[in-house]
Formats: C-alpha cells, sequence, structure tokens
C-alpha cells in the first residue's frame, strides 16, 4: 500500500472522509473503525459470561429512574392535549418543558429547548433537535450551524423575519437523528406552534425535519428545492413548506452551499409582498 494511501492527510483520504459524511446525510448509516475487524473469528468465539448482579450498599441512594413512557400515538394524544390547551407560545413552552411523554428529556438532556426568533415574522423555520450548545443555552440554533444560518438568512434578506424550533426539543443522546417515535410524540407541539405563529411558509431544514413534517420517505437531496403543501391535522391551516439541506451539512460540504443558496433565494421571492 502506498503512502499516500495511509497518510490521514492526503487527497485520497480526505476525499473519501468527505464523501462517508456525505453519505451519513444522505441517510446512509454504519460503523466505521479505524481497523479492519475478523468478524468470522470474531463470531466463533464463545459468548461473554453476564456479569453477576450487583448488590446497593445499604443506605446507598438510588438513582432516579424515568416514569414508564407511553407508546408514540399515546404519548402523542397526550401532548396534543395540553398543546391544544395553550394560548400562546409562552403557555406553549411551559407545557413542552413538563410533558414528559419522550423519552429524549430521560437520556441526559438539560432541558427542553423550544423556539428563538421573530414570532411575527412569515417564515418558520424547522430543524430537527438540540445539539449540545442549543441545550446548553436553551434556545435552537446556536451553534456553529445555527451561525452559518443567521448569516445566510441575513444575506437572503431573511435577517429577523425567522422563527426558529425543530421537530424534537430535547438534545438526543450523542447528537444522534431523533427517531420517528420521537418525532410523533413531539408533532402537536410543533402544530401548535405553527398555528399560533400562523407563518407564510416553512423552511425545512435537514432530511430528519423534512421526512417528519412532510411524512416523505425520500433524503434531503432529493426533496431539497421542491415546494411541498403542508397541512395540519385537523386541515384548518396549509402552508407551503420548502425542504434544504442542514446548515451542519454545508459546514462539510461547503460545495453544497450554492444549492442551499438557490433554496433561500427562491424563499425569499415566494415571501415577497
Amino acid at each position: 500500500m502506498s503512502s499516500a494511501q495511509t497518510d490521514p492527510n492526503s487527497p485520497q483520504i480526505r476525499a473519501l472522509e468527505s464523501l462517508l459524511a456525505f453519505w451519513t446525510d444522505s441517510g446512509a448509516e454504519g460503523a466505521f473503525l479505524d481497523a479492519p475487524v475478523d468478524r468470522v473469528a470474531e463470531g466463533q468465539k464463545p459468548p461473554p459470561r453476564p456479569a453477576p448482579p450487583q448488590r446497593m450498599p445499604s443506605g446507598a441512594p438510588a438513582a432516579r429512574a424515568a416514569p414508564p413512557l407511553p407508546q408514540a400515538a399515546e404519548a402523542a394524544a397526550d401532548a396534543r392535549h395540553l398543546a391544544a390547551e395553550a394560548q400562546d407560545l409562552g403557555q406553549l413552552e411551559a407545557a413542552i418543558a413538563a410533558f414528559d411523554g419522550c423519552g429524549l428529556k430521560f437520556e441526559g438532556a438539560k432541558r427542553a429547548v423550544f423556539a428563538r426568533g421573530n414570532p411575527e415574522g412569515p417564515l418558520m423555520i424547522i430543524g430537527e433537535a438540540p445539539g449540545a450548545d442549543e441545550d446548553a443555552q436553551g434556545k435552537p440554533f446556536v451553534g456553529r450551524a445555527g451561525k452559518l444560518l443567521d448569516r445566510m438568512l441575513a444575506a437572503a434578506g431573511l435577517e429577523g423575519r425567522a422563527f426558529i424550533t425543530n421537530t424534537v426539543y430535547w438534545r438526543p443522546p450523542g447528537n444522534r437523528t431523533p427517531s420517528p417515535g420521537e418525532q410523533l410524540a413531539c408533532a402537536p407541539f410543533l402544530e401548535r406552534a405553527v398555528a399560533l405563529v400562523n407563518p407564510k411558509a416553512l423552511l425545512l431544514v435537514g432530511g430528519a425535519a423534512a421526512k417528519a413534517v412532510l411524512k416523505k420517505d425520500e433524503g434531503i437531496l432529493s426533496l431539497r428545492g421542491r415546494w411541498f403543501d403542508w397541512r395540519s391535522a385537523d386541515g384548518a391551516l396549509e402552508l407551503p413548506a420548502l425542504p434544504t439541506l442542514h446548515p451542519a451539512f454545508l459546514l462539510r460540504q461547503p460545495g453544497a452551499k450554492k444549492r442551499a443558496w438557490q433554496d433561500l433565494l427562491t424563499l425569499a421571492e415566494r415571501l415577497e409582498p
């Protein structure tokens, strides 16, 4: 094997890393290791013996356990009831913080992260989930990806005209993609937020958000740049929705910024009086 194939800074290795990141953002899933593993030999090893159960010392405090979680459909029904009672965004944020039907709340998140931005603006931006910076600050899109999003909005003439939220309101462990069940449990809160803000259009940022909101199975590279009709569950509200690439993807793939920029220009034109 040549040195160019083993040097981590070589163009070949860097191109491969970019390709893997591209596949991951397109919906592919897999585990990548630094060294090859002989799976045949691994399969021939006897299974490890389970460790004996550990006894808690007498008087030791018990760990706080999460309450039993309802099924996603049952959790969504509870969320729908709580969301319907919220008469403004402040009440909706309080209802989300009190909601125990999404397991993400009990998997290490510090707080519920609801929204930021201008609720009077014509645009509502929906991402997938909070990350580490958002979990720390309690607001969505405040890390590197959020700063890039703000710069792009400003360049497109949309600064201060957007209300920004996510499909789920607690940070998934390891910043993984939220599951469809987690998104389903939180969906009534998102729908109520849309109704209270009543924007002129939705911008769906990233594949996880676009597929959950539009109920589509296509990847973001197929959905982006196309207008769709979003309808509320009760049919009372219908809005145009435009999927686009997530700014976190653009940070890894700067060459894709041109396509996201085209989407924002299309959106800005749609929002013109």
